[in-house]
């Protein structure tokens, strides 16, 4: 998990989320560390037990509407105490509302920066959780193809110069959706959930030999193009071994570890003549039908062993 920064926080939300920094823009190196977000309004009355000061402080209108009713030395003892908490990343004030200036003159003093936004409280906390939680996710970058096949997260994984992007490029000229090519970016979110995406400088680019690099917006239109989708399958391309070397029952479930996180995976072997993005498609199909309760060599096989007893019981009655 890569440390953000208040500056970063800045940089990447002052537009959607209407931030004005009032107050401390010499301490933008602070750093936040944790998703969640804390409203002030106990600390505020000088109960300190559970204050988060780790978290950024959001001063809405109850806690302003609060810190009017004090008189001015009791303001400025309280707010004295939150913003000279430890590790306190940044306080943001909602509703368009100015920042005191005892508030002012306690965050420059202890080093914390303060926005104001014009959004109300709700929504801020709404947006800013959103992308804290995105942000600051566990993550690890992946080399491979990122597509969205059949509605299904399909993450293309393989030796380099196996063919990834060519079959990643076949499943979009065949109406799927490519999320990302060469690196994929893997966010591990509550719930077990892998979030995979592309870097904002390459998004939507994908590399092919022979022909460079190419605009998949452009070229086939932006329906064949998202941001990010969930991982829900990898599929491993591998040039072919050996007959015995490969699954051909698929009676056993075979898994690939990221972030601690199991998933699914089906192993390809490669050889020329081989349609490899049909058989992604049918792999994709089948997840999404084991996904539902349906899994085909299952029921074939207990369809087997009935059929064996039977004859087996007819055996031993004749």
């Amino acid at each position: 998990m890569a440390d953000l920064t208040v500056n970063e926080l800045y940089e990447s939300c002052s537009t959607e989320l209407d931030f004005q920094w009032v107050a401390g823009k010499s301490f933008g190196n602070r750093v936040i560390r944790v998703s969640e977000i804390n409203r002030p309004g106990l600390s505020l009355a000088g109960y300190f037990e559970y204050f988060r000061p780790e978290r950024i402080q959001i001063f809405g209108q109850g806690e302003h509407a609060y810190l009017q009713t004090l008189d001015n030395a009791r303001r400025i003892e309280m707010l004295g105490r939150v913003f000279n908490s430890p590790g306190l990343p940044c306080a943001i004030i909602t509703h368009g509302r100015d920042a005191m200036p005892e508030m002012v003159e306690a965050a420059s003093r202890n080093g914390v920066s303060i926005f104001c936004t014009s959004l109300t409280t709700a929504h801020l906390i709404r947006e800013l959780s959103a992308y804290l939680e995105n942000r600051l996710a566990p993550m690890v970058k992946h080399h491979g193809v990122l597509t969205v096949v059949y509605g299904l997260g399909v993450l293309i994984v393989g030796e380099s110069g196996i063919g990834k992007s060519e079959c990643g490029l076949e499943l979009v000229k065949r109406g799927h959706i490519l999320v990302s090519d060469d690196v994929v970016e893997v966010r591990r979110h509550p719930g077990d959930v892998l979030i995979g995406a592309s870097g904002p400088l390459v998004r939507h680019y994908m590399e092919v030999r022979g022909l460079g690099i190419i605009d998949v917006k452009q070229v086939f239109g932006v329906s064949s193009v998202k941001d990010s989708t969930r991982i829900e399958l990898v599929v491993r391309l591998e040039v072919e071994k050996g007959s015995d070397d490969y699954d051909r029952i698929g009676l056993e479930d075979h898994t690939t570890d990221i972030l601690g996180v199991r998933l699914p995976e089906v192993r390809l072997p490669l050889r020329p003549g081989r349609n490899v993005a049909v058989l992604l498609e049918v792999a994709a199909l089948n997840e999404r039908l084991k996904q539902e309760g349906v899994f085909s060599a299952k029921d074939l096989n207990q369809k087997l062993i009935a059929k064996m007893t039977e004859s087996s019981s007819k055996k031993v009655s004749g």
